[in-house]
């Protein structure tokens, strides 16, 4: 049985909360699990992985061309130790959908995206149709290029692991991209996709002065992620790293209650598979109630400060 590559997700300092699930789906395709750390100055990274419970071995690639994660280069990276792998495993995030794709074309094979499920090494279910169909996929590639719907995964132990760390070689710039700048949200809240709680609106709350109105103060008492609908983010009433849906994050927190959102399917394909699902919605008919397990027909401007109240 071969092994399977984990490319992990980080900040150059510690390891990101997608590749723990990454890791969990590695292990259930066979053999052992290594993790590559690429990046630059990521020594504390590469120290962090080796201790995540299940990893036997740590890659550690560390050169100023893998400092911002630019594509092409990390191609680059993956492709020169893909060859002793029968599967290079990302995580369905940005990052890893903006690698997988390009790994994948130039080593010839196809890639099977979003996977929820190893069935075998060489065969995995995926949701189709924004979710509404499970379709299981059999590759007959030698290396098997997969990208990870993280929450369909239990996060390995960040402790308990005793991996070796081995460093290898940092491909070089390929030159055809350039890293110009970045400006990164600041957010005191959780981390919408790893947050155990999280409230998000729809268009139904009017405009964004009430969608803070309404949303922060339940926000704040439940110390939950804010996230939105498709249809709010474009309406311009949040901004679109909070979007929720099949465009936009795949959440599945404990709780997630849903404030005038009335749940299109690709809506629904972002927070179904939330533990506990909350709507507040004046439609009785809204498709949300399909999938709320409580469900209050009211309101919303009423509705929310009296939970607020309710929650005092």
């Amino acid at each position: 049985m071969g092994a399977a590559l984990v490319i992990a997700e980080h900040d150059h300092r510690s390891i990101k909360g997608a590749t723990f699930n990454t890791v969990t789906a590695a292990a259930a395709c066979g053999g052992d699990v290594h993790v590559l750390v690429a990046g630059y100055h990521a020594e504390d990274a590469a120290q962090a992985a080796t201790r995540i419970t299940g990893v036997s071995k740590v890659l550690h690639a560390d050169g100023p061309s893998l400092e911002h994660g630019l594509a092409e280069n990390m191609a680059a990276q993956i492709l020169s130790l893909a060859s002793t792998y029968d599967h290079l495993v990302f995580p369905a995030t940005a990052a890893g959908k903006n690698v997988a794709p390009r790994v994948a074309a130039m080593l010839d094979v196809g890639q099977v995206s979003d996977v929820i499920k190893v069935r075998a090494p060489d065969t995995f279910d995926r949701p189709i149709y924004a979710g509404s169909a499970i379709a299981t996929v059999q590759s007959l590639d030698r290396v098997k290029v997969i990208t990870v719907r993280t929450t369909a995964f239990d996060a390995a132990a960040a402790t308990g692991g005793t991996a070796a760390l081995v460093s290898v070689a940092a491909a070089g710039d390929a030159g055809i991209s350039s890293f110009v700048g970045s400006e990164i949200a600041q957010n005191d809240r959780p981390e919408l996709s790893a947050a155990k709680i999280v409230v998000s609106g729809g268009r139904a709350l009017g405009s964004s002065e009430k969608f803070n109105a309404v949303l922060l103060p339940l926000a704040d008492k439940l110390g939950a992620a804010l996230g939105a609908s498709r249809a709010a983010v474009d309406a311009g009433y949040a901004p679109n790293d909070w979007q929720v849906g099949q465009t936009g994050k795949v959440v599945a927190p404990q709780l997630y209650i849903a404030v005038g959102i009335s749940g299109a399917i690709q809506h629904l394909a972002g927070m179904k598979d939330s533990k506990v699902i909350v709507a507040i919605n004046a439609d009785a008919d809204a498709p949300i109630f399909g999938v709320a397990d409580y469900g209050l027909v009211g309101d919303l401007f009423t509705a929310v400060p009296e939970l607020i109240q309710a929650l005092s």
